[in-house]
C-alpha cells in the first residue's frame, strides 16, 4: 500500500491536470492524517511545480469531538486565517479519508445545521471566486477500510475500484479525461438554448426549467473521479415528484427511500423509509435548503454500483441527481444555502429525460445525435 505507484500517478493527475499548479500559486492542501500517503505525494508535486503549499492536516476524531463538546458559539466560529486563505489563495486540493463514515450518526442534527450556517457565506464566496476563475479546486478520495466496508469490498478490491475510476487509462489518464471532455461537450452543445427538462422513472415525474442556465462539463477538474454534466435549474421551476433509488447520505447519516414533492421549486413534502426526522431537520437548514442548486446526469460507465460515497455514486453512468441547497454560480444558479446534498436516481430501468419535448436520454443512455 505505502509503495502503490497508483498513489503517485493520482497525485500527479491532481496537481498537474486537475488544478494545474503554476509557479507561485498559493495552494491549500487539506485532508485527514489517514490520507497521509496521498497527501505527501501531492505535497511533493506541488513543490516540484513551483507552488507555495499550506497544509491543513486534521485528525479524523476531531470532528466528532467538536460536535460533542463545543458550545454554539464555538460551532459558529470561523477562524480568520481560514477566511483569508479562502479569499486569496489560488488553488485548493482537498482529500477525503474517513476512518469511520458513521462517526457522526448519533450527533444532534441541529448542531450540524448550526455549523453549516456559520460557514455558508464564506463557502459561497469561494464558489463565486471559482466561477470567476480566480481559484481552482479539486476533491479526491484516499481509499480506507471504512469506505471499503461501506462498498462491501475488501480494501484491496476498493483500492482497485477507486484508482480505476480515477484513472481508467493508467498509462495516460490526462488524455482519457480530455476525450471524456470532448464527448460531453457535444452533449452540452445540443442542450444549448433548451429551456425545459422533463424526467420520468418509476416513482418519478419531474419538470424543471434550465432557461438561461449553463451546463457544465465535468471531466476530472473539480472532482476526481468525474463524469457528469450539470446545471443550476431555475430556482422556482421544479414541479412534480422524485423517488431517489439509492440511499442519500449526508454528514455520515444515511437516509433511505427519500421521496420529494416540489411546487414552484420548493420541497413541500418529504418522506423517507429510514431517518426521515433527520431528512426533515436538514431540509430546514436555511431559506435555500428546500430549493435545488444542481441538476446533473452521471456519465461514468466505470462506476456501475452504489458504494455509499457520493464522490463516486453521483457519477454512476445511467443516473441523474439533484442537489438540494447551494448551487454553483458558474451554472447560473443563484440559490444560496449552507446545504449541498446530492441525491441520486437510477434511470437504467425505464427512465427517460426529455428536453423541450425531445427525447435525449432513455434507459441510462443518451439517444441524441450530438
Amino acid at each position: 500500500m505505502m509503495n502503490d505507484a497508483r498513489i503517485e500517478k493520482l497525485a500527479d493527475l491532481l496537481v498537474n491536470y486537475s488544478v494545474a499548479i503554476q509557479p507561485g500559486d498559493k495552494v491549500i492542501l487539506a485532508g485527514p492524517s489517514s490520507a497521509a500517503p496521498l497527501l505527501k505525494a501531492i505535497y511533493a508535486r506541488v513543490l516540484q511545480a513551483g507552488g507555495l503549499p499550506m497544509t491543513w492536516i486534521s485528525l479524523f476524531e476531531m470532528q466528532e469531538i467538536l460536535y460533542r463538546t463545543a458550545s454554539d458559539e464555538q460551532l459558529q466560529f470561523v477562524p480568520e486565517p481560514y477566511k483569508l486563505a479562502m479569499e486569496t489563495f489560488d488553488a485548493e486540493i482537498h482529500i477525503m479519508g474517513d476512518e469511520n463514515t458513521k462517526a457522526l450518526s448519533n450527533i444532534d442534527p441541529q448542531r450540524m445545521v448550526t455549523r453549516r450556517k456559520a460557514f455558508a457565506e464564506i463557502n459561497h464566496a469561494f464558489l463565486e471566486r471559482a466561477a470567476r476563475k480566480e481559484v481552482r479546486w479539486t476533491l479526491a478520495l484516499f481509499p480506507t477500510q471504512a469506505y471499503a466496508q461501506d462498498a462491501e469490498m475488501s480494501l484491496g478490491e476498493y483500492e482497485d475500484f477507486v484508482y480505476r475510476a480515477c484513472m481508467p487509462d493508467m498509462d495516460d489518464p490526462v488524455s482519457y479525461w480530455q476525450r471524456v471532455f470532448a464527448r460531453q461537450d457535444k452533449i452540452i452543445a445540443w442542450l444549448k438554448d433548451k429551456r425545459n427538462v422533463h424526467v420520468t422513472a418509476p416513482g418519478t415525474d419531474l419538470r424543471l426549467s434550465v432557461a438561461g442556465r449553463k451546463f457544465i462539463n465535468c471531466a476530472c477538474r473539480e472532482n476526481v473521479p468525474d463524469g457528469e454534466i450539470f446545471t443550476g435549474p431555475v430556482e422556482d421551476s421544479l414541479e412534480g415528484h422524485v423517488h431517489f433509488t439509492y440511499p442519500s447520505i449526508y454528514d455520515g447519516r444515511q437516509v433511505d427511500g427519500v421521496r420529494l414533492w416540489f411546487e414552484k421549486g420548493k420541497v413541500v413534502k418529504a418522506t423517507a423509509d429510514k431517518n426521515e426526522a433527520y431528512l426533515l431537520k436538514t431540509l430546514d437548514t436555511d431559506e435555500g435548503s428546500r430549493y435545488v442548486g444542481e441538476f446533473a446526469i452521471g456519465t461514468n460507465e466505470g462506476i456501475d454500483r452504489f458504494t455509499g460515497e457520493i464522490l463516486f455514486d453521483e457519477k454512476i453512468g445511467g443516473s441523474f441527481h439533484l442537489a438540494l441547497g447551494e448551487g454553483y454560480p458558474e451554472s447560473g444558479s443563484i440559490n444560496k444555502s449552507g446545504l449541498h446534498w446530492d441525491m441520486i436516481c437510477d434511470l437504467r430501468h425505464g427512465g427517460e429525460i426529455w428536453a423541450d419535448d425531445l427525447l435525449m436520454y432513455k434507459d441510462g443512455q443518451f439517444v441524441i445525435e450530438a
